[in-house]
């Protein structure tokens, strides 16, 4: 890789003094000429003849070696940049690039001849590349703005951020989604797919009561939801890719095609769509981060409803779900205490809590 680079800036060097050393002399001589014509008499004496001589050529050929390295330096690392942006592009985005750069190039053939028919002199390398990059940039932008027609990018669509959130099959079902909506943190148009749609029927419609109650309970929601905020169903189906696919894949792929966000309470969904670099609302997480912060020492009250693991343990929980595990608290089951905070320790499910009781001794539960 290091010889390729030192290779590379060696022939823009040499490139570089070659063409100074040749265009230069007859760009200063155009130079003077220019000058003398607008000084008119005073100028008179304003002569650079251009002659390729000795003295000439060394001071340019030394010019353009500099400027040679200098542009080959530059090139490298744009060339470093533009590989790892290749290698992120879509198999689309580089058959349309391929496509409109041969396109452009095509497209300003007629013009070439025409500046060829033209005096232009030292200007014409100018012109030419002013005018092939010119068609071909125009002739890509052209096929972008089309892409939605073009064979090789139908059925997706450029991933700009549009603020969409996209509900899937969980957290509808799980219900604590209408209520987040209601408080109005969630910005942006909800969206749910036409296939979590049929998830969703297809859930209630099966043998397992459990099962079907969670799915009726999710088409509930969901005709609850339409009736308060404005949710679209479908309409963008034809950006998540095959119908065959599964439904997280599909949630995944219409995510980065609409640059919308997943909003859902999936563990395994979570973690694909983040590799992905989609964004992700997980409930769960939300509800976690809302718990309130609880440290050693602090007094709590709190009801001990059952035993704990470990002997002379009581365990109650806060009206947030977190666990309070109380030590020696099996002899006020039913009953509500004062709390004091020892331990805080945070799971993959949360907080766990442990504290004590004031005196440090619990009732004999034995009685």
């Amino acid at each position: 890789m290091r010889l390729r680079v030192r290779l590379f800036m060696l022939v823009c060097s040499v490139a570089g003094a070659a063409l100074m050393a040749f265009y230069a002399p007859m760009l200063l001589a155009s130079l003077f000429t220019g000058a003398a014509r607008l000084l008119g008499a005073q100028g008179s004496d304003l002569r650079y003849n251009g002659d390729r001589t000795i003295w000439n050529i060394i001071p340019f050929s030394l010019m353009g070696l500099i400027v040679g390295a200098g542009a080959g330096a530059v090139l490298i690392r744009l060339g470093s940049r533009l590989d790892k942006h290749w290698d992120k592009m879509d198999s689309g985005d580089k058959v349309t690039l391929f496509v409109g750069i041969f396109a452009g190039l095509v497209a300003s053939l007629p013009f070439l001849f025409l500046l060829n028919s033209l005096n232009l002199g030292i200007y014409i390398p100018v012109a030419v590349v002013g005018l092939t990059l010119g068609f071909a940039a125009l002739s890509v932008y052209a096929l972008q703005s089309m892409e939605e027609i073009l064979p090789w990018t139908r059925g997706r669509t450029k991933a700009r951020r549009q603020g969409i959130k996209i509900l899937d099959t969980n957290v509808i079902i799980d219900g604590r989604i209408y209520d987040v909506a209601r408080t109005g943190f969630l910005e942006g148009e909800l969206y749910v797919p036409q296939f979590v749609l049929e998830e969703l029927q297809f859930i209630a419609d099966s043998p397992d009561a459990l099962r079907r109650q969670r799915g009726r309970r999710g088409l509930d929601l969901l005709r609850l939801m339409k009736d308060d905020f404005q949710i679209q169903v479908g309409d963008y189906d034809r950006f998540a890719g095959q119908p065959g696919d599964e439904v997280d894949t599909r949630l995944v792929k219409l995510a980065l095609n609409l640059g919308g966000d997943i909003v859902t309470n999936d563990f395994n969904l979570n973690r694909v769509a983040k590799l992905q670099n989609v964004r992700v609302l997980n409930i769960n997480d939300l509800a976690l981060g809302l718990r309130p912060n609880v440290l050693p020492s602090e007094s709590l009250q709190v009801t001990v409803i059952r035993e704990g693991n470990q002997p002379h343990q009581g365990v109650g929980y806060l009206e947030d779900g977190t666990m309070i595990v109380v030590e020696n608290g099996r002899g006020y089951i039913g009953e509500t205490v004062d709390v004091t905070v020892t331990q805080v320790i945070q799971t993959e499910r949360g907080k766990m809590i442990f504290g004590e009781l004031p005196n440090g001794n619990g009732r004999d539960f034995r009685k």
